[in-house]
């Protein structure tokens, strides 16, 4: 079943965005908003972990004060946890009410980084990704792809826990988004993260307008 479907005809859209460390997809996400905004589109604007309460404390653990030990399992529970809180209070919501959600990371976040970076097995990811949001599903997902050589020298700050994690754990995120995306293409947009910002978001706006033709309702003056 699409979510399109599973929502209703008149439900809203939710868009995903994901990549690694230093892909520039928060970047993408602020330009992408901006430029929905100024069309007359309601957009809502989210990451994960965060936004909320609860996924905002969940990111301080998962990011500054984890141990770099921390089990694949506990870490895992701690992203589902976020994530559902969000798709609670955040993301079903603005669905409802026909509005665009943007999201920084989401499932497939968990399914790259958790499954093919740490070991947990993907599909058993992909179940709890499921069980966590009850089957919220991206309408289309924007994968920012790009080496991990190249987007490691594009921190201008400390590296958070996951960004300590090394070349080779990143390395095996990188392969498994390609997995992902090759699993469901219809549903991925793939562009090359060293082209540059201008370009990347052009490709996003092209997709996006093809996605939003006919679907969602402009505001009005009156709404």
């Amino acid at each position: 079943m699409s979510a399109a479907h599973a929502r209703g005809a008149t439900a809203g859209v939710l868009i995903t965005f994901e990549g690694g460390e230093g892909s520039g997809k928060s970047t993408q996400v602020e330009r992408l908003a901006e430029w929905l905004a100024e069309r007359g589109r309601e957009v809502v604007v989210a990451r994960e972990p965060g936004t909320t309460a609860v996924g905002e404390m969940t990111r301080r653990i998962l990011l500054q004060t984890a141990p770099d030990g921390l089990a694949a399992e506990a870490e895992l529970a701690l992203f589902l946890a976020a994530r559902a809180q969000l798709a609670e209070e955040v993301i079903r919501p603005a669905l409802e009410a026909a509005r665009i959600v943007l999201l920084d990371r989401y499932g497939d976040s968990s399914v790259a980084y958790q499954g093919y970076g740490r070991g947990i097995e993907p599909g058993r990811v992909v179940e709890l990704n499921r069980w966590a949001t009850r089957g919220l599903e991206p309408d289309l997902t924007v994968l920012i792809d790009m080496p991990v050589s190249d987007a490691s020298g594009r921190r201008g700050r400390p590296p958070d826990r996951l960004e300590r994690a090394g070349t080779a754990f990143h390395e095996r995120v990188r392969r498994g988004y390609h997995r992902i995306a090759g699993e469901e293409p219809e549903r991925f947009l793939v562009i090359d993260g060293t082209k540059s910002i201008d370009d990347i978001q052009q490709g996003i706006r092209e997709r996006v307008e093809k996605l939003l033709a006919g679907r969602v309702p402009q505001r009005t003056e009156s709404g």
